[in-house]
């Protein structure tokens, strides 16, 4: 079964959707059977890895959630071996509107998630930059959740009302959500504030900092434009080498779970 992960932050602008991308791609290049998974109406993280619009009109995670379709229909292959993704259009702001009326609403995209949660290792979730239904979806479906956080101040002051809603949905809807930890993101390590910003988070947080810290990095920002995971566009660049050390540091933690877990098992034996 797939361990499914959301990747949220309700501000914009934090580097959640180029995290998205290219952790899901260096997962896959690991190997890993991966899907991504995008549930922003903006739909970049969709067309980040050259799925033109055209192609997914008719059949994208709005059609599924609104019971069009069958998920499986909405998931489409990438150049990348390993690497599919479920993409999303403006349609998506719709979904929530729909949704509102409709029987548990906040567990549509888990069931649709159900049907195919066999097929792959693991599922990455793009949330869009808000904490409404589909964002409350993702989290509902999730095993863990990653917060994407930007090496600034202000990107630090939603981060309580973040952990606030996930206290929400583990007490009434998902309490084996887990938090895989924070990753530090846009660094630039010429400006003594990002260093101050990340000397903070890790004191107040400690262990669910992720070690990988993502720089600001041109080729980062241009790849997206080629439609392209920056392992595709630039595989020596800065960039690149944060995100599939941060790939690497997903699949230690989760041995290191299962691991637990099964020394929990032998221990009850």
């Amino acid at each position: 079964m797939a361990k499914i992960i959301a990747l949220t932050n309700q501000k914009g602008g934090v580097g959640k959707t180029t995290t998205s991308i290219n952790l899901a791609a260096c997962l896959a290049v690991a190997e890993k059977r991966t899907l991504l998974l995008d549930l922003d109406p903006q739909g970049n993280a969709s067309t980040g890895v050259g799925l033109a619009r055209e192609k997914y009109a008719d059949k994208n995670i709005y059609h599924a959630l609104i019971g069009e379709i069958d998920i499986s229909e909405a998931i489409y292959n990438t150049e990348l071996p390993y690497f599919d993704v479920c993409p999303a259009d403006s349609n998506l702001i719709g979904a929530e509107i729909e949704l509102v009326s409709v029987i548990a609403r906040e567990s549509k995209l888990k069931n649709a998630l159900a049907t195919i949660q066999d097929k792959y290792d693991y599922i990455i979730i793009d949330c869009p930059p808000s904490l409404g239904l589909l964002t409350l979806n993702a989290l509902n479906s999730a095993n863990s959740f990653i917060v994407p956080l930007q090496t600034e101040y202000f990107a630090m002051e939603g981060l309580a009302q973040l952990l606030n809603t996930v206290r929400l949905v583990r007490g009434s809807l998902n309490p084996n959500l887990k938090m895989d930890g924070i990753v530090l993101t846009m660094f630039d390590a010429r400006t003594s504030l990002h260093k101050q910003v990340c000397d903070e988070i890790r004191t107040h947080f400690s262990d669910k900092v992720f070690e990988t810290i993502i720089p600001r990095n041109v080729k980062l920002s241009e790849s997206p434009s080629f439609g392209k995971p920056i392992i595709l566009y630039d595989i020596e660049s800065k960039g690149s080498e944060a995100y599939l050390s941060l790939a690497k540091e997903v699949i230690l933690k989760e041995r290191e779970i299962v691991d637990a877990g099964d020394s929990e098992n032998v221990a009850t034996l």
